[in-house]
């Protein structure tokens, strides 16, 4: 901490006034906001003098290409310590489960994912260019060792902790096969290894990438699929398609693609990142007990389901192994969730309370009708709760979101017994004076909330606006 108050008064010339530690995600780095007046740099301290020099190199030549990644100010003699540019405190992850709370992503969230995705390519070419590998590490370059390495990972953190029996040699032979896939194409472009939510920053001057020391030679799918199958994103496959050719398009500009034959090699690259990332949660959050990687496994591993419902047919004994593995008791519970069915319905009661069309007599009804009523105002009249001004209103709302935290446990304690229990039908109403605006925005919010936390069907309907969605 000395050497960075000491580099910071290098820098600027001043006494540093402020210094506030940033908790790391994942990293073994520490990170200080060091400020005087206006003036504020992230000051980082290593542990790594080779992790550092890569940051440090890689950091001078995305900038060199004119790339928007953070500005080094001031390094320490001994490298391991280093002021960098101060992008704010806004994580694209930030936006994206704010977007989430609020009911799913809107065309504000789509834009800002469309514009990630364009600049990828570019980190990726222009990154590459005159670029001199060998400042990378732990190595220059993603091969077969490294392959190995990080499924070694996800066997030895993830899939030992379950404590299934699986044939060592059988697996191997299956490893070897996904490595050659993965390897099977030469490439010269910069893979960023860890190409998601958490290391972009949004700034005013649009989208800032971090935390890019373990990028190297690598493969353009690695990245692309490290973003768009991050488990806690929660993309639908409608948005991974639609984001998959915004970046081809982008891509183009540099080399040609088969769109086919690009799609088609991506399923590859899903299995191999995914079993990296479990790897990761297993290590970081079983061994290291940091909980916001254990919270994604849920995510990840109904990505994997998903993914092996084709199976690999290169890969028969890895398939199968998987398999079992998804539906081992302490992970099936989080297959077990689809298997309830929530009916969640916005209505007016001047029309009457919505029946169950399950037959199981009607399940909860909220009354919204003490919170405050935007619709008393001519400005949101037209509106519903589907719309942004109407949001905004009652985001702002402290009665609301009391309203739905007590709404939530309640709800919550029945989709956690009812699934044990192995019932499958769950009705939850939200009713208000017109079923547009208070009772719409609930019954949106509790429908995000049991996808998110549960993964259980939702039905939503908004009876008064003839609006069903599933």
């Amino acid at each position: 901490m000395d050497i960075l108050k000491q580099l910071f008064r290098q820098y600027t010339g001043s006494e540093p006034q402020t210094c506030q530690a940033i908790t790391p995600a994942g990293s073994n780095r520490c990170y200080y906001r060091i400020g005087h007046g206006q003036q504020s740099v992230i000051g980082v301290a290593g542990t790594s003098f080779r992790e550092n020099q890569a940051f440090l190199t890689l950091a001078a030549q995305l900038r060199k290409q004119q790339l928007p990644v953070p500005e080094v100010y001031a390094v320490s003699e001994d490298r391991m310590h280093y002021l960098q540019q101060d992008l704010g405190d806004t994580l694209l992850f930030d936006r994206l489960m704010e977007a989430q709370q609020h009911g799913g992503y809107q065309e504000e969230e789509r834009a800002l994912l469309r514009q990630v995705i364009r600049l990828l390519p570019d980190l990726q070419f222009r990154g590459a260019q005159g670029l001199d590998f060998s400042c990378c590490y732990p190595s220059p370059s993603l091969d077969r060792r490294g392959i190995q390495w990080d499924l070694h990972y996800f066997k030895y953190c993830f899939l030992k902790a379950t404590r299934m029996e699986f044939e060592e040699g059988a697996l191997e032979d299956d490893f070897d096969r996904l490595a050659e896939v993965i390897l099977q194409k030469n490439f010269n472009t910069f893979m960023y290894r860890d190409f998601q939510s958490r290391n972009i920053m949004i700034t005013e001057g649009g989208p800032y990438f971090i935390d890019f020391q373990g990028g190297r030679r690598g493969p353009v799918e690695y990245d692309l699929v490290s973003f768009l199958w991050q488990a806690r994103a929660c993309f639908t496959d409608k948005m991974r398609q639609e984001l998959i050719d915004e970046y081809l398009q982008s891509a183009s500009r540099y080399r040609p693609f088969c769109e086919i034959t690009f799609k088609q090699r991506l399923r590859h690259f899903i299995l191999f990142r995914t079993l990296q990332v479990l790897g990761a949660y297993g290590y970081r959050g079983y061994f290291e007990h940091k909980a916001h990687f254990i919270q994604s496994i849920p995510m990840a591993i109904n990505n994997l389901r998903e993914l092996l419902t084709e199976p690999f047919t290169d890969m028969p004994y890895l398939t199968n192994l998987l398999t079992e593995m998804v539906s081992l008791p302490q992970l099936a519970a989080y297959q077990e969730a689809s298997e309830l069915t929530v009916r969640i319905t916005s209505f007016s009661y001047k029309k009457g309370i919505p029946e169950d069309p399950s037959g199981n007599g009607g399940g909860f009804v909220f009354d919204c009708r003490a919170i405050h009523n935007p619709g008393r105002y001519d400005a949101y009249k037209q509106f519903t709760g589907h719309d942004d001004s109407v949001r905004s209103f009652l985001d702002k709302e402290e009665a609301m979101q009391e309203f739905l935290t007590h709404v939530y446990g309640i709800v919550d304690y029945s989709v956690e017994k009812y699934r044990n229990r192995g019932f499958k039908n769950l009705m939850v109403s939200f009713g208000c004076t017109g079923g547009q605006h208070r009772s719409v925005y609930s019954a949106e919010h509790l429908a995000h909330h049991l996808k998110q936390k549960y993964g259980v069907k939702v039905i939503l309907t908004h009876r008064e606006q003839k609006h069903l969605n599933q």
